[in-house]
């Protein structure tokens, strides 16, 4: 695991974060808030103390997934936020700061406004990993995040349909271009197994991570199945990982969570990215 602390002019609460890992995706509806926190939980149970930041501003699900909605994070040191601590990782979210029925009708600035503000004003103290939980895209976050903060490096998350796969490659794409490393893929909802039969069947199409992780040179993390308990264990506040931690859902997040760390292993603080644009 990498000592060295992440240097940044940009928030005093970043300085004692060593790495820096997004978790992104092209576009929504694919799992990758339940990879998000499953991948903290994760990284926490291998005696790595762990944060997770809530970026969804649109859609924020954390506070939900660890089962702490209803709670506010406290103000220490006049205008700073103590991040809420859930199954033994520390967490931030705008989900915490207004009502969950509440619209979030904001227009690009504001919304990279509340994202900074959020990111820069939490006491997240020593970490060993921040996982920045990101929204799906590539819009203004995305762009602010890679401005503003030494990225250690990106996890893409996808499922096998053809569609999914074209929009991680934009994800991959953009990280390119703003200089900041791809850890790998991670796979969700591919194969199934029906909890009747047995019949095993490829919903979503077959092979599509693989393919695209040999396509950039780059690492396929792990595969999970298309599997009820897991949405069914977030839903209630439990992610997998802390819900069966021995069980082999939690087996894969942790095979996950281990192969980041050894990728992260040795490796030296990201120096500040700069944006290149290009007509490739």
């Amino acid at each position: 695991m990498r000592t060295e602390k992440v240097q940044t002019k940009f928030s005093p609460n970043l300085q004692e974060v060593r790495n820096i890992v997004v978790n992104a995706s092209g576009k929504g509806g694919i799992g990758k808030s339940t990879t998000a926190v499953n991948l903290a939980l994760a990284l926490a149970r291998h005696v790595a103390k762990t944060g997770l930041f809530d970026a969804a501003i649109y859609g924020p699900s954390q506070p939900m997934m660890l089962g702490v909605t209803g709670l506010r994070p406290q103000v220490v040191n006049g205008n700073q936020m103590e991040p809420i601590t859930a199954h033994g990782i520390k967490c931030n979210s705008v989900g915490f700061l207004v009502d969950e029925n509440q619209a979030m009708v904001w227009r690009g600035p504001m919304v990279v406004g509340a994202f900074n503000q959020i990111l820069n004003d939490t006491a997240w103290g020593e970490l060993d990993y921040l996982i920045i939980d990101m929204p799906p895209g590539t819009g203004d976050i995305q762009l602010s995040l890679a401005q503003s903060v030494p990225v250690t490096g990106a996890v893409i998350v996808t499922t096998p349909q053809d569609v999914a796969l074209l929009d991680a490659r934009r994800g991959i794409e953009m990280f390119k271009k703003v200089q900041v490393p791809i850890l790998g893929v991670v796979e969700n909802m591919g194969l199934h197994i029906c909890s009747e039969c047995g019949h095993q069947e490829h919903i979503f199409g077959e092979g599509g991570a693989d393919r695209i992780a040999s396509t950039y040179g780059v690492e396929l993390l792990g595969a999970l199945p298309l599997d009820g308990n897991i949405r069914a264990q977030c839903d209630a506040g439990t992610p997998a990982v802390s819900a069966d931690p021995d069980g082999a859902v939690a087996g894969i997040y942790a095979n996950i969570a281990r192969r980041v760390q050894e990728q992260l292993s040795g490796t030296t603080p990201a120096a500040m990215p700069e944006i290149s644009i290009s007509d490739d």
